[in-house]
C-alpha cells in the first residue's frame, strides 16, 4: 500500500500545518474496524500508535501484532510513539511494520545517535520525545537531523491526564529554535490531555500536531471533535 506522507490539510488554517492525531489507545478495541473506519473519514491526518513496555513506563500497551492490521486499515500516517526502554533494539522492526514517524523517548536511551540513524536508514521519519520534567534544551543537539519533536503533556503511560500548561513554553522555545536554525520541515507535536480548549493555545505556541485520545474517542462525534480541534 502506498503512503502519502505529504497529506495536505482538507481546509486552511490559519497556521501554517494543523494536525490531529488520534491515539488508537483510546479506541474501542471491541470495535476497531468502526473506529478506525470513522478515522479514515475525518479530518486526522495522522494515527498515533502508543507502545507501552511495563518498565520505561508502567503501563503495556501493543507492539508489533497490531501494527499490521493498523497499516493495512488505514491511509492515514502512522505516527508511532515508543515509551519503551532500549528503543535502538526495535525502532528498525517498527518501521518495517509500518510506521511512518517512529518517535523515541530521549530519557529511554543513551544511545540517541543510534537510534536516529537505524529510524533513517530504515526509512521512516524521525522524532524525540520529553517527558514533563525533561527541559526542551536537552535536544538542541539533535535538532538538525530529526523530523519531529513531541512534547510531553502529561507523564507518559496514562491515559486520561489532566494536561500541564507547562508544555506551552516548550513549544514556544522549539518554535523559536526552528526559525533560527531554518528548521521549518521539524513538527512540534503535543501530547497529553488536548482537547478543544486547550488547543488553539498549542497551535499558537508553534505546536503544528496534537495527539488526542479520549477526547476524541470519548466524544459523543468524534469526527466533529477532530474538527473543532482543528478550528480551535
Amino acid at each position: 500500500m502506498d503512503i502519502n506522507l505529504d497529506i495536505k490539510p482538507k481546509t486552511t488554517y490559519n497556521t501554517m500545518k494543523r494536525i490531529i492525531a488520534p491515539s488508537v489507545l483510546s479506541a474501542d478495541f471491541g470495535n476497531l474496524n468502526r473506529d478506525m473506519e470513522m478515522l479514515e473519514r475525518s479530518q486526522a491526518e495522522w494515527v498515533h500508535v502508543d507502545v507501552m513496555d511495563g518498565v520505561f513506563v508502567p503501563n503495556i500497551s501493543f507492539g508489533f501484532p497490531l501494527m499490521k492490521p493498523l497499516r493495512k486499515g488505514t491511509t492515514k500516517v502512522l505516527d508511532v510513539h515508543l515509551m519503551i526502554t532500549a528503543p535502538e533494539k526495535y525502532v528498525t522492526r517498527f518501521v518495517e511494520a509500518g510506521a511512518d514517524y517512529v518517535t523515541f523517548h530521549y530519557e529511554a536511551t543513551e544511545n540517541i545517535q543510534e537510534c536516529i540513524d537505524l529510524i533513517r536508514k530504515a526509512g521512516a521519519k524521525v522524532g524525540i520525545s520529553i517527558k514533563p520534567g525533561t527541559e526542551p534544551e536537552v535536544l538542541d543537539k539533535w535538532l538538525t537531523q530529526l523530523d519531529l519533536i513531541l512534547v510531553m503533556s502529561v507523564e507518559p503511560g496514562f491515559g486520561g491526564q489532566k494536561f500541564m500548561p507547562s508544555s506551552i513554553a516548550k513549544c514556544e522555545y522549539l518554535n523559536r529554535k526552528k526559525q533560527e536554525l531554518g528548521l521549518e520541515e521539524i513538527i512540534i507535536e503535543v501530547d497529553g490531555g488536548i482537547s478543544a480548549s486547550n488547543s488553539r493555545l498549542l497551535f499558537d505556541a508553534g505546536a503544528e500536531a496534537l495527539v488526542a485520545g479520549s477526547s476524541v474517542f470519548g466524544a459523543a462525534d468524534p469526527e466533529q471533535a477532530i474538527v473543532d480541534m482543528l478550528n480551535s
